[in-house]
């Protein structure tokens, strides 16, 4: 059995429009929050996969640029959980 996280990330809120690719601050540098979500996944023990899933290319593009698995949804998704 695998053991999967799925991080939903959309860029299109309605509250904070780009939200994952805010930067910041911490004691490790300035890293954005999409990152630092898939930094704490990773270091969870027992887990066997990763997967950033977005629907937005910028997130996407980001993601797989220092390293994470991602995974395209539809934009007609109504939240994290449908994503």
């Amino acid at each position: 059995m695998t053991t999967l996280i799925a991080i939903p990330a959309r860029y299109a809120s309605t509250r904070y429009p780009g939200k994952p690719l805010v930067t910041l601050n911490g004691p490790d540098g300035a890293k954005t929050l999409i990152r630092r979500s898939w930094e704490a996944a990773m270091a969870v023990r027992g887990i066997d996969r990763v997967v950033v899933a977005t629907d937005d290319t910028r997130i996407a593009d980001h993601a797989q640029a220092f390293g994470a698995e991602v995974v395209m949804t539809s934009s007609a998704a109504r939240n994290g959980t449908e994503r």
